[in-house]
């Protein structure tokens, strides 16, 4: 009977499910569809759950409303969220908090869980195996606020408000407000078109000063000159405070998690964000609006910060952000001061990314040059002290290398992540798609890139302006659509599918940032001069049996003067580059390779149909 059982958890556990003792919730008073808070009930179901082995928390399918007012709070630094102007406290609000736990499963079963004000909805603190299965997630009143155009005029527009975004006219202007919330002067816009699949950025203004009139509930009349903004009837426009107040859900130095069969249909700030945490899973997850919303989440989808182990990103949809679906990266902290040897004073550069611990003791670190992001020997880190929410002290196993100074940049590399992501769909976003930097291995396979406003995928390091670490060294991106991508930056020869583009404001000879980077049996469908990948400092790229289709352009988009001096292959200081075996159906457009500081030997083309230009 024990070894039948045994077999049976092992079965469970590989399926992704933990096995263990079944709490339906109801046992304890909570049940669906009352619209009643049950924040407090939960917290008391978690905490009882604290020292039982294995656990499931079942929920009868339903609805299930939480409200701030019984939440725990907890603060959390997070990364890539707020400054100390923006938001001075890091007090958050959490609707539903995991901490310090073990084997914990939360099965939906097809519940809604519904979130009321501003929170973030979960939190998994320093827990280890824990999984969120068959759940969907929503806000009653989203932070978000939607107008579509139903009728433009050079002096006037009559727009409907989405049913969710509550609103008042007050002196003759429209103001939007939620639960404990309103907007203010601070905000952000972008325009959606849900019929071309595109964002853009645009501005509230002109709408926010006009003279607001009801005509019928969510049915309202803005006058105003608007023969100058880039509306048009049937757009919707999207309206948020800038700051990141708090976050959709927060994964913080916890290990084994797995989210299975997740729909987030609106997330506050940024959306899952991952930090510090090991081995993720996500699959399934649904990141897209409902009740004919257009937005989904705050900001990004998902976002990794300071992770290690795997990370698998596996059939979702990213659809309505108002940023990038998923962003992979460390962080470079600067080095303020010498104060031995082998014991430095570190600093935390971006406003937004502050506060965390960043090393542990017997991590492994680099030494970056910020100029040139070149890599100048490691260390392993034997003492960390937070000197202030800034700066931290940390002491190493051995000296700092002489060609390190202040000023240059300290990496965690031991907190970088394998990658695999694949099967997912990523559209309806005005930014990138796919933001990857980290060393390890990394695999972009089967995925569809459907019209992102900049790059469908974006690998970068910087130790200057966001400090996102750091240089990738095995990625294969293979077997993907990239389809009408880039329309944010065209006209500035900027818009291709895929920009390798490390911000080393130094080049060092036969010394590159990034290397080894395979793309090959993709299907690229382009626009203007055919656009496909741009590449900085790269040794070892190779671009292999891949389709090159060029597309109309998007409606939105003039024909710009001077952009047939654009190229589809735009190469500056590579090296061992070939381009080969690839599929070109461009009827009378050619698909032209650019290169610059590199010698001919640098690149190599089997295909004949590109035309080279050293620069």
């Amino acid at each position: 009977m024990k070894k039948t059982m045994l077999s049976a958890c092992l079965l469970l556990y590989a399926m992704g499910a933990l096995c263990g003792e079944v709490i339906p919730v109801a046992d304890w008073g909570i049940q669906p569809n009352t619209f009643e808070d049950v924040t407090e009930k939960m917290q008391q179901i978690i905490a009882a759950c604290k020292d039982k082995p294995d656990v499931i928390l079942s929920f009868p399918a339903g609805r299930y409303d939480f409200y701030p007012d019984k939440a725990i709070q907890r603060e959390y630094y997070i990364s890539n969220t707020s400054s100390e102007s923006e938001c001075p406290s890091k007090i958050k609000t959490i609707g539903l908090l995991l901490e310090k736990l073990k084997n914990i499963t939360l099965e939906g079963n097809g519940s809604l869980f519904v979130f009321h004000g501003k929170m973030i909805t979960l939190a998994i603190d320093r827990c280890e195996n824990i999984e969120i299965r068959n759940l969907s997630f929503d806000f009653e009143r989203p932070s978000m606020s939607e107008i579509t155009i139903d009728e433009l005029y050079p002096d006037s527009i009559i727009a409907s408000v989405h049913p969710d975004s509550r609103y008042a006219i007050i002196d003759g202007k429209v103001h939007f407000y939620g639960e404990n919330w309103s907007m203010d002067e601070h905000f952000f816009s972008i325009l959606t078109d849900t019929i071309q699949g595109t964002q853009v950025y645009t501005s509230w203004d002109p709408v926010r000063e006009s003279k607001a009139t009801e005509r019928a509930p969510f049915k309202l009349k803005f006058e105003n000159n608007f023969s100058r903004t880039n509306y048009k009837a049937g757009q919707t426009i999207t309206i948020r405070k800038h700051i990141r107040d708090q976050v959709g859900l927060f994964v913080d130095r916890s290990k084994n998690i797995r989210m299975e069969n997740i729909n987030l249909h609106y997330m506050h700030g940024l959306g899952i964000i991952s930090q510090f945490s090991e081995n993720l899973a996500y699959r399934h997850v649904n990141i897209s609006p409902s009740r004919q919303r257009t937005i989904a989440a705050f900001a990004d989808g998902m976002h990794f910060s300071g992770c290690k182990g795997h990370i698998e990103i596996d059939n979702c949809l990213f659809k309505g952000l108002h940023d990038d679906p998923v962003n992979v990266h460390g962080t470079y902290l600067k080095i303020e001061k010498t104060d031995s040897p082998d014991k430095l004073t570190l600093r935390f550069m971006h406003p937004q990314t502050y506060g965390m611990q960043a090393f542990f003791v017997n991590d492994t670190v680099a030494f970056i040059r910020s100029e040139t992001l070149q890599k100048t020997g490691q260390a392993i880190v034997t003492n960390v002290q937070r000197l202030s929410e800034r700066e931290l002290q940390i002491s190493l196993d051995r000296p700092l290398p002489k060609e390190i100074t202040t000023g240059d940049c300290i990496e965690n590399i031991t907190c970088t992540p394998s990658l695999h992501i694949s099967n997912c769909r990523l559209e309806s976003t005005n930014t990138r798609g796919l933001l990857v930097t980290t060393p390890k291995k990394v695999i972009i396979e089967n995925n569809h890139f459907y019209r992102t406003g900049m790059y469908a995928i974006l690998i970068a390091a910087d130790a200057n302006s966001w400090y996102e670490s750091g240089a990738v060294r095995d990625v294969i991106i293979r077997n993907n659509t990239f389809e009408a991508c880039g329309y944010n930056l065209y006209g500035d020869n900027n818009h291709y599918a895929i920009a390798v583009v490390p911000e080393n404001h130094k080049q060092v000879k036969n010394h590159w940032v990034h290397s080894n980077i395979l793309i090959y049996n993709n299907i690229f469908k382009v626009f203007g001069n055919n656009p496909v990948i741009k590449a900085k400092s790269v040794d070892n790229l190779d671009f292999q049996n891949n389709t090159i289709e060029n597309i109309p352009l998007l409606p939105h988009l003039p024909e710009q003067q001077g952009e047939n001096s654009s190229a589809s292959f735009l190469f500056d200081n590579c090296t061992h580059v070939r381009i080969r075996n690839n599929t070109y159906r461009l009827s009378e457009k050619n698909a032209a390779v650019k290169c610059f500081n590199m010698r001919k030997s640098d690149i190599k083309s089997s295909d004949g149909k590109p035309i080279i230009h050293l620069l």
